[in-house]
């Protein structure tokens, strides 16, 4: 009889029956033995009843409920059995993705700046873990993290209400259990005339007991954080993306550009972080399926480089002045302000139990300057960056 298992796996139990075509056995006793041997085979049939019935109550309940850590570990065996393709999980093929991206990106970062990446891989005891790549004081950046996370749990109630606000197709339970992944990357310059750069994709999904999906949705988006504003370089990017947009949906680019202009804002500053790019999140099977939503992600997530590389090789060897430099660093002074009081990414990460803290706070610059009542001068190079912030602009 063949029982399944937990994780799936089968595991043979031997019958006590003897096999087909194969008579059973004889053995001969007289007497005593005879008697001892009647009453060693009452028990063992009896221990075979017994193991009988366990079986049977083994293969007739449902499953035992997954835990996060059972998902995990289920998915790894999935991977190293199975390999991925077109008919794996989402999950699974987003998490393969975004390897690649990680692996592509860190290479041509390393081969712009000549400094290599530290790579550090972590392991999240509730499931899951990540890698993260961080240079520090490089030639060209002074600060770059390009991390993926893969992150597996389980959702209280008051996660879920929250979250079925936006997807009401999510189950309406005490808890649920959760995966979410994602690429993260930000990059500061040493120059000031070199823009900084943020990027993130990501999938979430909702799970059953047996570990199927119930519920998932894609977000993401890539924007840009100039000290001092060229107009070519916001045009450039800003076309790139549109690009990618345009190849699944001519709606996408104006309505997540205008998305990552509300969203990317200092609100008690009254002013933009940058000069915006695309952001979204919550698309799910209202917007698309999964394949196609899946594909859009795949080209956004391969611009990144067409769209960011051709600037800062332009502007990595400008000269620039001490108070040129100053100005940059009041202005990482306000991305830093965003990413702490504002950005629902950065509080997410720290609230999931087990989070790596490091991780989540390599957006933050090596250095940053907070000076009082710091105000550009008058028709300035740096004013002009301030107005443009204070009424985004469109730039294609």
């Amino acid at each position: 009889m063949m029982s399944k298992g937990r994780l799936g796996q089968f595991v043979l139990l031997r019958s006590p029956l003897p096999r087909a075509g194969r008579p059973p056995q004889r053995s001969f006793t007289t007497g005593a033995n005879a008697a001892n041997t009647s009453r060693c085979g009452n028990r063992i049939a009896a221990a075979a009843i017994s193991l009988s019935g366990l079986v049977y109550a083994m293969t007739s309940h449902k499953p035992a409920k997954f835990d996060a850590r059972s998902l995990a570990e289920l998915d790894e065996r999935t991977k190293r059995e199975q390999g991925i393709d077109e008919n794996s999980p989402m999950r699974l093929r987003m998490e393969q993705f975004i390897r690649e991206q990680q692996k592509a990106i860190v290479f041509e970062l390393e081969k712009l700046d000549g400094k290599s990446f530290r790579e550090d891989t972590w392991t999240r005891e509730m499931g899951g873990g990540g890698v993260s790549c961080v240079l520090q004081e490089g030639n060209v950046f002074e600060k770059a993290g390009v991390n993926i996370s893969v992150v597996y749990g389980t959702l209280p109630k008051p996660a879920i209400a929250k979250m079925r606000v936006n997807h009401k197709n999510l189950v309406d339970a005490d808890e649920v259990d959760f995966y979410a992944l994602g690429l993260s990357m930000v990059l500061h310059p040493q120059n000031p005339m070199a823009p900084t750069v943020h990027l993130n994709y990501r999938y979430f999904e909702t799970m059953l007991p047996d570990g199927s999906s119930q519920a998932w949705w894609f977000g993401g988006g890539s924007d840009l954080t100039p000290s001092y504003l060229f107009d070519e370089d916001a045009v450039h990017f800003h076309r790139t993306l549109k690009e990618a947009c345009d190849k699944h949906n001519k709606e996408y680019y104006p309505r997540f550009k205008k998305w990552c202009d509300e969203y990317f804002r200092n609100t008690h500053r009254g002013e933009s972080r940058g000069v915006g790019g695309i952001f979204f999140d919550d698309l799910d099977e209202s917007v698309a399926d999964a394949d196609n939503t899946f594909a859009f992600i795949q080209d956004c997530l391969r611009s990144f480089l067409p769209s960011y590389l051709p600037i800062v090789q332009r502007r990595k060897d400008m000269p620039f002045t001490a108070k040129e430099k100053e100005w940059q660093q009041v202005r990482r002074g306000r991305y830093v302000e965003f990413n702490l009081v504002h950005d629902r990414g950065t509080a997410f990460g720290l609230n999931v139990p087990g989070s790596r803290v490091e991780s989540i706070l390599m957006s933050l610059p090596l250095t940053a300057s907070w000076r009082y009542m710091y105000d550009p001068e008058p028709r300035s190079r740096e004013q002009r960056l301030v107005e443009v912030l204070k009424d985004p602009r469109e730039w294609v």
